[in-house]
């Protein structure tokens, strides 16, 4: 906590993951989000925390003694009230993956808090839903995408809360296009906008749609973009896909060949997934376009776990490489 308070300070950010499997006989996930102004970050917190079950806990009572020890550890650890840390619990989901469904809403508490990133200011919600509004694996691909994103038109798909749309605008984008399929979702982003002193304009569009059924229809009339940012779901039921769902596993060529109508000449797609399982195929690159994997420089130094996402940029031009 002191080393990384001491970090995110340097870089303007207040929230960060603390803990994440680091003691085998602790499998947990700790997180920590301070409040923007803190003047002690390491204590005007609140924890958000993903417990783990373990192979020898084979009883209830057994994995009940053992949360029961993990929680009062991490209360200890922290020095923090039962108040202030958040207890999550993910179950799978029917692709059986077990990844995020960060549509669910759990509570009606709305804890909420204003955090920072790189001395941008986001609404995160601690209480009512799985996932808090800010991934925070996504924190240095959200800092590339201000960095280039100056006089540039931004395409941000499955945009969740828009936080991909924030840094853009910061960055001095020409126009946005943030899409996403939850009112509740597009409404946080509004409220992500208004904390930086932004706000929705005819340049800067706010789109309610299913992401592939909106990506199947096909760019308007002279609608292209020099970024287009992807981070889809891992898995969800569609009735735009042959099989009735959607997995970003088997479907993802599709997908990126949908992006690649909306891409600019000299454009550019991020594409990034949290499949465990994921492999780009083959086929998968559009015409024209070469690609890169990024990962290792968009996984943030914060995350001891470095499989977290993959992430790749695909860009016009490029000669794809071949493996080896």
């Amino acid at each position: 906590m002191r080393h990384l308070a001491r970090w995110g300070r340097k870089q303007g950010i207040s929230c960060f993951r603390l803990y994440e499997r680091d003691v085998p006989e602790y499998p947990a996930i700790v997180d920590w989000y301070a409040d923007e102004n803190a003047t002690d970050p390491t204590r005007e917190g609140d924890a958000v925390v993903w417990l783990f079950t373990r192979k020898k806990d084979d009883t209830l009572q057994k994995e009940v003694d053992h949360r029961r020890d993990s929680e009062a550890e991490i209360l200890a650890g922290l020095d923090i009230p039962r108040d202030r840390m958040h207890v999550k619990h993910r179950g799978r989901q029917s692709s059986g993956s077990g990844d995020r469904e960060q549509y669910e809403r759990v509570d009606t508490r709305a804890m909420t808090k204003v955090v920072r990133e790189h001395d941008l200011r986001f609404e995160v919600n601690l209480s009512d839903y799985l996932d808090v509004g800010l991934f925070l694996d996504h924190r240095p691909t959200r800092k590339s995408v201000q960095d280039r994103a100056a006089g540039k038109r931004v395409l941000n798909l499955f945009a969740y809360t828009g936080s991909f749309s924030v840094h853009a605008r910061a960055g001095g984008a020409l126009a946005t296009t943030t899409v996403d399929m939850s009112r509740t979702y597009l409404e946080w982003y509004e409220r992500n906008l208004e904390l930086n002193g932004l706000g929705v304009d005819p340049r800067h569009r706010v789109v309610h749609a299913d992401c592939l059924q909106w990506l199947e229809r096909g760019p308007r009339r002279d609608e292209r973009y020099d970024i287009v940012i992807c981070d889809p779901p891992t898995f969800s039921n569609s009735k735009r896909m042959r099989a009735g769902s959607f997995s970003i596993d088997r479907d993802h060529p599709q997908v990126l060949d949908w992006m690649s109508r909306f891409v600019a000449p000299g454009g550019e797609i991020f594409f990034s997934t949290n499949s465990r399982s994921f492999d780009m195929a083959e086929n998968a690159i559009p015409t024209g376009f070469g690609s890169h994997e990024i990962s290792h420089r968009t996984v943030p130094e914060d995350f001891r776990n470095r499989t977290i996402h993959r992430c790749w940029r695909l860009a016009e031009g490029w000669k794809p490489r071949t493996r080896r």
